[in-house]
Parts: C-alpha cells; structure tokens; sequence
C-alpha cells in the first residue's frame, strides 16, 4: 500500500465507548484508489453485461449473507459506532430490506420502454433507456455506517453499476466486511470495491475518473466534495446534514408525540440526520406535552452496557459541538428542564431537553448531532411550519395531530425531503420511497425508484419507421411542406 509524506499508512479504529484500539486498516493513497476505480471499471462492463436476472441473484446472495452473519456484522458496527447491540441489528434489517428492494424492482423501473412520437415524429419509434454510469463511487457517514451508504451501493449496483466504496475512517470495518463478502461471493469480478482512509482518500475517489459520487455526511463537506467533483463535472447526490422538526397539533395523541420526540432525537445518541432536533407545539398541549417528554427523557440512559438506551457519541469533536450549543442555549436565557451542561461526560452525553431558547440559537439553528432537543411554543400550526422551514436544512420532519387531513397537510408544506404523520422516520423503513434533502440538506434521491434511475443516465433512442409524406427535417423540403404541416399543427392544437 502506498502512502504520502502526509498521511499514515495505517488507520486505527477505537471503541467510541472506552477509547481501546479496535483494529487497523490500510490507509488507500491517491494511486490506490485510482487503481481500485479501473478495476471496477472492467468488473462494472461484466456486471452490465450479465442482465437483470443474474444481477439479482448475485445482490440476493450478498442479502444472504448479511442475514446469515448478522451477529459479526453487529457486532462490527457496535465496536465501531459504540451503539447498542439491538440498534446495530435493526440496522443491518433496514440494509437488507433496502438491498432486496433494489434487487427486486430495478428491471421493472429502468427497463427500456416506448413513448409516445407525438404530432411531428408521427412515423418515428421512440424508446427511453436507462443506462448505468460506470463506477459509482460513495462516500459514507459513521453514524449509520451500514444502512445509509447501502442506500446508495444497493441502487448503485442494481442499475447495473460497479462501486468503489469509502467509509467513513470512524467505520471502516463495515466496509471491509461488505467488500471481503463481496470477494467470496465473486472472486473473479471487483464489482464492490473498498478504500479505507481520511479525509485525503475520500477527495482522491472523487477525482480518480468514477462517473458519479453519492455522498453522505455534513453540509460543508459536501461542498468541498461537490467542488472537487466540479472539476471534472462529475455529478453527484447529496445528502447532508439536518435540522428536522417536529410538530404537535391541539389535537395529538401526545404519549405518541412524546414518545416520537425522545426516539427521534435522542435514538442512537442523537446521531441521526433525519430525526429530531426542534418541536414545535400549539400552545393549548404545550404544558402537558413538555411534561411528558421530561419524564421521558429523565428515564433515559445512555452508556455502554446491557439495558442502556444508547450509547457514546462515535465522533469525539462531536462532543464539544453538542457543548457548545447547550452552552449557548444557556447563556441566553434558554432553560434546561432535563440535563444541561453537566450532562455531556464525554464519550457520553445525557439528554437535555431545552426550553425558551432564542430562535437565532446555536441550538435552534445548527444541526447538533446529540441527544437534545428544542421545545417551542406555537400559536398554531401555521405558526409552527412557518418556524418549521425557517431553517437553510429541508431534510425531514414530523407532524402529531388526529385530524388525517391536517396532517397531510402540514407534511405537505414543510419544505423538506420527506414528513411523517404520526410518526418519525417512517419514511426510512419504506425501500419504495426515495430519500433527501432540499437547501443545506443536499439534493437528489436514493432509495425507491428514484433512487435507481439516480444511478443511471436516460438515454433517447428513434428509429424511423416509414418515410414522412410532409419531411420536415430536410433543407431540400418542398415549399408546401411547412404549410401543410401548419394545417395539422392548428388543427391539433389550436382549440381548447
């Protein structure tokens, strides 16, 4: 392997939990990520080549697999991220319910289909195919080291793509275990390749002649790897970071609601994009829901041992963020009804939960990343989704109310990437339904069937099927053809 003057060759994990090194990795330098990116080049013609069915049967394999060795892939993730056991396992099921949804439905979504000539083309053929980019090259996040960078590898290869995959240096074990299995499944092909790494290795794959990037990870990180992309013009998808808000009507079941709140904001030690960070609440419940989630979330504890509800924060700077902004919160008037300053014990950080805290906050504007939340109260819930969207992230969000159709639309009008009604990241167990963001949260969809056709180009394709009476596309046209076609062109559309 070899390295620069600047970079270690080796990457050494800890446990989040206890600091204890937990395994090295080769750290891939700029010449070994290109190398790995035309080998997936070779391997992704093959993979093309082979069809739909054989794809499938290979991606079903992998899915396989990952069931049949779900306690060692757990226990990966739990040693990497240091969250829970049962966590790591309900995240290795999100993966594989998402892989075998690619696998599945990739033919019936990117197959070639005909469409309509219209007026002008009346005696041409015309087809819509879906071809795969390439190489697909994915940056993933440790926070969910496995689920969401399968969000893009799954869609990747179900298209038909090769993939050079960079996990996050936190995680790197995730992604040597889906490469080593990749390699006993299909020795001979590199269609899922890693490179492990820093930042270095992953701005390497983005200029290492891949033919897209899905990233996943912070707002200014993704910019530094959309304009590394810009170079070459390379597209890609961002999904980034968010500030996601949770909205509860008059009306709400409000044990749901609170129980929603401490789930999607202090699941997996806050660590979660697209839970919760800011509730909005109608001011009639405000008192009676406040309460119920501070009992909640006095009951909640975080640690490393059986029967905690999560565990460390996985990235240590993480630690002194999530301080900052409860500091802010504080020294602004803002009160702690549950934790505060005193809970943040790196690695571990208890919930707090905040009231009366400035709009313009650190902890009400900037995404926090721990387990906190922002209680506000709204007059109403025009109030809330106009506070709701007041945010540079549109990731997702949540609304609490009986009323079906007030709910629907409320979720309608928050300007996000998905909303949930009476529920927090529904939209995240569902494979059908794409996932991202709108501002500072990203652009672009994986998952469901947009997230396919992102890993693929559209391509037109005509044919002529019998010769023109009025040809048109000639300059050697007879001077009555534009006339003639003038007269069915008024005739087709000039009435209502």
């Amino acid at each position: 392997m070899t390295t620069t003057a600047d970079q270690p060759a080796v990457l050494v994990t800890h446990h989040p939990a206890t600091g204890a090194d937990a395994a090295s990795y080769p750290v891939a330098a700029p010449a070994d990520v290109r190398a790995a990116v035309e080998a997936a080049r070779g391997a992704g013609e093959w993979w093309r080549s082979i069809g739909w069915k054989r794809r499938r049967a290979h991606l079903s394999a992998l899915r396989l697999a990952m069931v049949r060795e779900v306690d060692t892939l757990a226990g990966i993730i739990r040693a990497e991220t240091g969250k829970p056991f049962d966590d790591a396992v309900l995240e290795i099921m999100l993966a594989v319910e998402h892989l075998d949804w690619a696998a599945r439905n990739a033919r019936a979504v990117l197959r070639p289909r005909k469409v309509r000539t219209g007026l002008l083309a009346a005696n041409q053929k015309a087809i819509l195919e879906y071809a795969p980019f390439g190489v697909v090259g994915v940056i993933g996040p440790w926070n969910y080291p496995l689920y969401t960078p399968m969000g893009s590898i799954s869609y990747a290869l179900a298209a038909g793509n090769a993939v050079v995959f960079k996990p996050s240096e936190y995680t790197p074990g995730v992604g040597r275990w889906l490469a080593d299995t990749w390699a006993k499944l299909l020795p001979a092909q590199p269609v899922l390749q890693v490179v492990t790494g820093f930042g270095e290795t992953g701005a390497a794959l983005c200029e290492a002649g891949v033919d897209k990037i899905a990233f996943t990870g912070s707002t200014a990180t993704g910019k530094r790897v959309m304009a590394a992309c810009a170079r070459t013009l390379t597209p890609v998808v961002i999904e980034a970071g968010g500030k996601d808000a949770l909205i509860v009507a008059a009306d709400a079941d409000l044990d749901a609601a609170a129980k929603a709140a401490i789930f999607g904001g202090m699941g997996n030690s806050g660590q979660t994009c697209a839970g919760v960070e800011r509730v909005f609440v109608v001011d009639t419940v405000y008192d009676d829901f406040v309460s119920r989630v501070t009992a909640l979330a006095s009951r909640v504890r975080p640690g490393d041992g059986e029967g905690d509800h999560y565990g460390p924060i996985t990235m240590p700077a993480q630690v002194d963020i999530i301080r900052s902004h409860i500091s802010d919160a504080l020294g602004r008037g803002g009160r702690a009804l549950v934790g505060g300053l005193d809970a943040v014990n790196a690695p571990f950080v208890a919930p707090v939960v905040l009231v009366d805290v400035p709009s313009d906050s650190l902890a009400a504007r900037e995404e926090t990343f721990g387990p906190t939340l922002v209680i506000d109260k709204v007059a109403d819930l025009d109030e809330a989704v106009r506070r709701a969207n007041d945010s540079r992230f549109g990731l997702a969000a949540s609304v609490f109310t009986r009323n079906r159709r007030s709910g629907l639309d409320v979720a309608r009008r928050l300007r996000t990437g998905a909303a949930s009604v009476n529920s927090v990241l529904g939209f995240a167990s569902i494979p059908a339904l794409p996932f991202g963001g709108v501002g500072d949260s990203g652009f672009g969809r994986i998952h469901g069937a947009d997230g396919l056709r992102e890993f693929s180009r559209p391509k037109a394709i005509t044919s002529v099927r019998f010769a023109s009476p009025v040809d048109l596309m000639t300059l050697e046209r007879s001077p009555k053809a534009v006339p003639s076609a003038l007269r069915m062109f008024r005739l087709r559309h000039g009435r209502r």
